[in-house]
């Protein structure tokens, strides 16, 4: 058999090194709102009967998911964009601009908690990581937080 002349896909990796107009096309085309992490916790929890708020942008730090009644804020980080422990691979290319940008997010991440807590909000952070691997643990990790709650009508 012959081989298939088919082109070659570029990867994000190919992307920064060639061209830098592509590479800001593809990076301006990551959403920071609605992303497929997001739209899947939304359904879980839905799918349970839990009523809650999406970009909630009364308070602090705008949560991806909010229980108003209830106090909680969660939030589901993007393993890449928060550095996750686990899974965060470091790009090569501008290691000095990215390192100093998964630190700032980081840090951004710890200022908003410390807003939200004084405001008395409990906040649940989700890896997008933990969500592919088990997600049914992250929506019962989020009712477990509901259940504890004393303000509003509570959710269990």
């Amino acid at each position: 058999m012959g081989t298939l002349n088919a082109p070659r896909i570029s990867t994000p990796r190919r992307i920064v090194r060639r061209n830098p107009s592509v590479v800001s096309k593809y990076m301006a085309a990551i959403r920071s709102v609605n992303t497929e992490p997001e739209r899947r916790l939304s359904t879980l929890l839905a799918q349970t009967g839990l009523r809650f708020r999406r970009n909630y942008a009364i308070v602090p730090g705008t949560p991806d998911i909010a229980f108003p009644r209830e106090n909680v804020a969660v939030f589901v980080d993007g393993c890449f964009w928060h550095a996750c422990s686990h899974c965060y691979v470091a790009p090569s290319v501008n290691a000095t601009y990215w390192r100093a940008k998964a630190q700032r997010n980081r840090q951004r991440d710890r200022r908003t908690e410390r807003q939200l807590r004084k405001l008395g909000w409990s906040v649940v952070r989700i890896r997008e990581c933990a969500l592919e691997r088990n997600a049914d643990a992250c929506v019962r990790r989020i009712k477990l937080v509901l259940s504890g709650c004393t303000r509003g009508r509570g959710v269990g």
